[in-house]
């Protein structure tokens, strides 16, 4: 399994209006792909800007290319992202998942 890992960054006056885009575009896109295990968005609000991350499991790097691409590295961003985001970053990170803890005890 891969981990992909997604950063961008907005002012935090449009920190709801983002996450309610990311829910139309990016959520939306992924729930719709095939070999995609799940996404969490995360936000944290710190010295009048909003850090977002999104972390998408992906069963196979053939399924996450079916998303982001031939260069499943290169970030993938949708019409309007540059009205919320203060930079375009144009990589993302992945990880192998060396192992999960699936209940919390």
């Amino acid at each position: 399994m891969i981990m992909r890992i997604w950063r961008g960054i907005t002012a935090e006056e449009q920190a709801g209006a983002y996450l309610e885009h990311l829910r139309q575009t990016a959520l939306a896109k992924l729930a719709e792909q095939s070999g995609q295990c799940g996404a969490w968005v995360l936000r944290r609000v710190q010295g009048g800007q909003c850090e977002f991350q999104v972390l998408s499991l992906w069963k196979s790097e053939e399924a996450l290319r079916a998303y982001a691409g031939e260069d499943p590295e290169r970030a993938v961003y949708y019409d309007e992202d540059d009205k919320y985001l203060l930079e375009m970053e144009p990589l993302v990170r992945l990880y192998e998942v060396a192992d999960i803890l699936d209940e919390p005890h």
